[in-house]
Parts: C-alpha cells; structure tokens; sequence
C-alpha cells in the first residue's frame, strides 16, 4: 500500500531539513502534494496527445488537438494516425516530424507493442527504454507518462528544466540535483510535484 500522503509530506520535511533550510521551507509552504494520475485513455491516445502539444502554449495545444480530434471524427485514433492521412494531419497543424512520430506510435500500438497493463509492471529503465525506442518519443516525454500514467512515484525528471532550475534555487547550483534527488527516494515524483508548485505559487 502506497504511503499516504502526509506521510511522505512529513518525510519531505525532514530530508529537506538536512540539505537547506530553503528547501525546507518551500516544502513546508507549498503543502501536501497529490500525484495527479489520469490513464482514462489509451497509452497511444497519451502518448500521441503529448507529443503533439510539445513546444506549445496551452492555447494551441488545445486547438491543435482539437482540430485532429475533429478530423478523426468517429474513427479510433490508432487507426486514425495512418500514412495515408499524413496531409489531412499537417492540415491540422502537426509538423511533419509531429506527425511522423504519432503515426509512428499509432502503428507500434496496433501491432501491439504499447500495452499498458505490460508497460506499467516494468521497472523504470525498461519502460524508458521502451518509450524512448518510439521515433519522437524524449526521455522527457516518458518520464511524465511513467509519473502521470502510470503513478510511478519514483522518478526524478531531470530533464525537465522548471523541475531541476527550481531545485537548484532552493539547494545549490554547486550540488546536481539528480544526487539531491537521491535523498528523495522512493519518492522522487513528489520532488518535482513541489518543485513545480512552488514556481507556480512563489514568485520570483
């Protein structure tokens, strides 16, 4: 059974205090933190969504997606993401390598190679590996389907500029934060859950 989370809030507390006061006290201010997982979709739809809206601003991911959205009408997404419909998708607004990646995932998911009852069982560097493996497909963009798809609660994104920046601020741009993170384990997630709260609520 999963640590509640106070627990883990209390234990953030204590391991922060050992490393920097700051730290600590933006741990303290930002609260309990709830690891947001949503895997009502398919693993493809997810992982399609998140490649298309890299690199945009709220606004035109939403659009973007709306719009292939609309264009799919009633046809499953899998089968949706084809050669065939290359044209209609850039029509959408998807770059060419955008669109070469999720039909790329599209086909990998209808040959069976993204399930995620399989894919959730796996450790942390094979399911990496997996993901990653899918042209288009970061260590980033892995990292948060395994922390908000699959809730592993064990990861430290450290590609992840707001994540890692914030961490530096509140230790020390001297100290990497994969080894701060360490400290964190085995509940690297809720690092970068604070670490991003407190840039959204803090201001500079």
């Amino acid at each position: 059974m999963n640590k509640p989370e106070k627990e883990i809030h209390h234990f953030f507390i204590e391991t922060a205090k050992e490393l920097h006061p700051n730290l600590a006290n933006a741990i303290t201010t930002v609260g309990v933190q709830e690891l947001p997982v949503e895997n009502s979709e398919p693993l493809a739809h997810r992982l399609c969504r998140s490649v298309a809206q890299q690199q945009l601003s709220v606004k035109a991911a939403r659009t973007i997606w709306g719009r292939v959205l609309e264009a799919a009408n009633e046809t499953p997404l899998t089968d949706f993401f084809h050669d065939q419909n290359v044209e209609l998708l850039h029509t959408c607004g998807l770059s060419k390598a955008k669109t070469r990646a999720i039909c790329g995932i599209a086909e990998v998911s209808r040959n069976g190679g993204l399930e995620a009852c399989e894919l959730k069982f796996m450790d942390y560097k094979s399911r990496t590996d997996r993901l990653t493996s899918l042209w288009g497909v970061g260590r980033w963009t892995a990292d948060m389907i395994s922390i908000f798809y699959f809730g592993d609660e064990d990861i430290w994104p450290d590609g992840d500029l707001a994540a890692r920046k914030t961490l530096e601020k509140l230790t020390s741009r001297r100290r990497k934060t994969i080894r701060t993170a360490e400290r964190f384990a085995p509940y690297r997630s809720y690092l970068a859950l604070y670490m991003w709260k407190y840039q959204d609520t803090i201001p500079d």
